[in-house]
């Protein structure tokens, strides 16, 4: 059992959620645009901090690489190359933001439950409960090779390691005794007390007294990407907010009914898990506007090169030859192939040639055009009152309920919607005006976990 904070949320109409991911991965940059600026100053990362915390939004996202990706043997240039490590960056963003969650991705595969619970917890102090963990897990030799134990790990024990890794690092936040407000400083200036700790699983064994008091959240919240049914369970059962790429409204319905049905046969309640697709957005003073600065957009994020690039990583094989504005391979996929390293293979190359295939057909794309149509998330284009209204949409009719939002500027690209959009769903009255909480979980409605002592 939970107990639930009482929010004025609670009385109104169907809140929407909104995080800022800081761009710079999976054709999502225009790196030619001259407002395009650094991926390693923190200047970048405050900028886009700062605005999304002056629009109210839940949390400020980061993603992680283990390894530079590689295409051809060599560096993929066409990505962001060499960003700091996460709860580096989110430590400094702490002094530079007042009420912004600070979510950071951290592989589960390659770290160990005492370290980065340790740092997690750190991160909860500094900021005042403001912490996230975006759980990754990765079977990729290619990546383990930056670690010890090199890629050891079985595609089918990822989520057991990862459910496992998760469970420990809550059994090691629980080991101190909250005294004060969930662990922060009581009326005599105790943080409580450390208590031994024992883990004995499959994938974990230690033992010992953890370094840091109990979170100010208890736990820091948790978030989870991934789609497939392991993938949804460890959801269910685990994590706090789900990350999705399913952007379509049918789709969204679906994989929402679906996740949130299975939260019952854990104890849990469909509020206690928060479901916010990565989605995109262009705004015009008119719908015309709109979409014509879209389709530009679109040809800067997928240059030809971009697109024969994007193309090898589903065939598997040097097709540099190919013309971008010509038609697509009539070759067969090589599903065993190392040209590409770094990024998630394609589950079943062959049908996503053959999908390729019939779409280009059907409409005569070529190679360039294929790829544009085939690997654009959700949009949502159009004015800004079109722009809210479909958000709006989505939430209300349970699609979602939020959104992380992946602009195309590094640092810029959130400043519009903040402008333009916020205060039109400030209006509707499905955000909010002001943060009423402090903690990262009260800006999220999700409940205080229940101290396991």
């Amino acid at each position: 059992m939970t107990d639930r904070p009482r929010t004025k949320q609670l009385h109104r109409t169907k809140q929407i959620h909104l995080a800022a991911h800081f761009p710079g991965v999976n054709n999502t940059t225009v790196w030619a645009d001259p407002r395009s600026r650094s991926q390693i100053d923190f200047s970048s990362f405050e900028h886009l901090a700062r605005t999304a915390e002056r629009g109210l939004f839940d949390f400020f996202f980061l993603a992680e690489g283990l390894r530079l990706r590689e295409h051809k043997g060599r560096i993929h240039d066409l990505d962001v190359v060499g960003r700091p490590e996460s709860l580096t960056v989110l430590s400094a963003l702490a002094a530079v933001t007042d009420r912004l969650g600070l979510a950071a991705t951290v592989n589960a595969t390659f770290n160990e439950p005492y370290e980065l619970a340790r740092r997690l917890a750190s991160l909860d102090h500094l900021s005042g409960g403001r912490a996230a963990w975006n759980v990754v897990t990765s079977s990729d030799a290619f990546t383990g090779e930056n670690f010890r134990r090199g890629g050891f790990l079985d595609r089918a024990d990822r989520y057991t390691r990862a459910a496992e890794f998760v469970a420990t690092a809550r059994e090691l936040w629980d080991s101190w005794t909250p005294d004060g407000q969930n662990g922060q400083e009581g009326p005599d200036g105790s943080v409580g007390e450390p208590r031994p700790f024992a883990h004995r699983g499959q994938h974990f064994d230690i033992a010992g007294e953890f370094g840091v008091p109990r979170p100010p959240q208890g736990h820091p919240v948790v978030i989870q990407a991934g789609d497939s049914p392991e993938g949804r369970e460890f959801a269910a059962s685990s994590a706090d907010v789900v990350f999705t790429r399913h952007g379509t409204l049918e789709a969204g319905r679906d994989f929402y009914a679906d996740v949130k049905g299975r939260l019952a046969a854990y104890g849990r309640a469909p509020d206690d898990l928060k479901i916010m697709p990565g989605v995109t957005f262009v705004l015009g003073d008119t719908a015309a506007e709109a979409q014509e600065r879209a389709i530009e957009i679109r040809r800067q994020q997928v240059s030809p090169q971009n697109a024969i690039l994007a193309l090898e990583q589903v065939w598997g094989v040097d097709l540099s030859a190919y013309d971008p504005d010509g038609p697509l391979p009539d070759i067969d996929p090589d599903p065993e192939s190392t040209l590409v390293q770094g990024r998630v293979k394609v589950g079943d190359p062959f049908a996503v040639a053959e999908k390729w295939r019939a779409l280009s057909r059907a409409k005569g794309l070529s190679i360039h055009q294929t790829v544009i149509e085939t690997t654009s998330r959700q949009s949502f284009i159009g004015t800004p009152a079109a722009v809210a209204d479909q958000l709006d949409e989505f939430v209300r009719t349970d699609a979602a309920d939020g959104f992380i939002l992946v602009p195309h500027l590094t640092p810029g690209g959130l400043d519009e919607f903040v402008e333009r959009v916020v205060p039109l769903l400030q209006e509707r009255g499905v955000f909010r005006t002001e943060y009423e909480g402090a903690t990262l979980r009260s800006h999220l409605g999700l409940p205080e976990p229940v101290w396991k002592g």
